[in-house]
């Protein structure tokens, strides 16, 4: 089945179901002068996907924001708001964060479950257990299986992870509309588990092989868990909040990694996204998130003397650095191995003439400060074999001299 592709305004798949009493026969329902009528309830639809702010929807409707919030909830209205969050709505999610689902909160303050996550973090709130399942998000997981939507997208419409869906769907007993047809349920909620826990496919499929699942190629579990939607971002527009937590990463100097994971972005989205922002280069840490020491101005000063004139492994113990360290430094820095730079009309000179006047190649790579191995290859390119020859001591200037 083919999947479907949500765009950014789809926020409900299907409504929950309403359960009704049994046993009991229904009786006529008696007249109430609060009812709300038909006018209303198109009113109220026409202003809330116009984003305007519940309070102005209850003055507008001259009823309490109480019963508009509960109004619609129960007309299943959700949309991905553009207002900024008041006092009241931040007085609200701190309440409620937590303890209830995020879907149920995002309904109730007219916002996506993003916005809600996004908040969240700039609040510093944290989450504790996993709240019940609603019949809201039983229902959006159900018609998503049903339809084959990626499972990124589902875990983005109703706030729940990529572990808690599949183990859900396994409690529903429903099977996803792309699910590989030799992969068991178990095997799939473990695979996803692990990909949202951050590792890499290779180790993945190592790991459920040890843990008895059937043995998959790397080619193999790549392709059905990208087939699930795994790690598949679907177009969101960026809202102030995330773009606010994206601006603190990069002055904190913090990881992408839990931010990607709560946002439901791709790594390319938040790159993207920090381009366009322009927020390249304003980390508080000088080096961004390397794990290493900072450079040091004398550490630079060294580099600059020594790079290319002591061998990159002996450099880089003495400093404390890892050999990639020392070279990535050294390229930011615009320096250029001593034994790797191109040969100068002088350098090229000095090789003819000393191979016309019986000079060594181990004292012509002294004076021109080179590997012999690296020279005599150049001189082997360039049509002069040197051979055995008597050592002795010359310079680059004593040899342009000779000439």
């Amino acid at each position: 089945m083919r999947p479907l592709d949500l765009d950014a305004d789809v926020v409900e798949l299907a409504r929950a179901p309403i359960s009704a009493s049994r046993g009991t026969p229904l009786r006529e329902m008696a007249y109430r002068a609060d009812a709300w009528t038909p006018q209303e309830s198109e009113r109220l639809r026409a202003l809330f996907l116009d984003d305007v702010a519940i309070g102005d929807i209850a003055l507008a409707l001259r009823r309490g924001r109480a019963a508009v919030a509960e109004r619609i909830a129960l007309l299943g209205l959700r949309r991905n708001s553009t207002r900024t969050w008041t006092e009241f709505d931040d007085a609200e999610l701190i309440r409620r964060y937590g303890s209830e689902p995020t879907a149920k909160i995002a309904s109730d303050l007219g916002r996506s479950c993003s916005a809600v996550y996004a908040r969240a973090r700039l609040l510093d709130l944290t989450e504790g257990n996993p709240p019940e399942w609603t019949p809201w998000e039983d229902a959006q997981l159900t018609e998503g299986y049903r339809r084959g939507v990626p499972l990124a997208q589902i875990a983005t419409l109703i706030g729940r992870p990529f572990g808690g869906l599949s183990s859900r769907a396994g409690h529903l007993g429903i099977v996803h509309a792309n699910h590989p047809p030799d992969w068991s349920r178990e095997e799939t909620t473990r695979a996803l588990e692990l990909a949202e826990a951050g590792h890499r496919y290779t180790a993945i499929v190592d790991m459920l092989t040890a843990e008895g699942f059937p043995e998959r190629t790397v080619r193999g579990f790549g392709l059905a868990v990208r087939k699930l939607g795994y790690g598949r971002g679907w177009g969101r527009a960026w809202t102030s909040e995330e773009d606010a937590l994206l601006r603190r990463a990069y002055e904190e100097g913090t990881s992408l990694t839990p931010l990607r994971r709560q946002l439901g972005r791709t790594p390319g989205s938040l790159r993207h996204r920090a381009e366009y922002l322009q927020l390249r280069g304003l980390h508080a840490n000088r080096n961004g998130w390397r794990i290493g020491p900072d450079w040091t101005d004398a550490d630079e000063a060294r580099l600059r003397a020594d790079y290319g004139r002591v061998p990159t492994k002996v450099l880089a113990v003495s400093m404390g650095r890892t050999k990639a360290a020392i070279t990535s430094r050294a390229n930011s820095l615009g320096l250029v191995h001593g034994y790797i730079r191109p040969f100068s009309n002088d350098e090229t000179r000095a090789l003819d003439i000393a191979f016309r006047t019986g000079v060594s190649i181990a004292d012509l790579a002294v004076a021109l400060d080179r590997k012999a191995m690296s020279l005599s290859k150049f001189a082997t390119n360039h049509g002069y074999q040197f051979g055995r020859r008597p050592r002795r001591t010359v310079t680059l200037e004593g040899l342009l001299a000779l000439e």
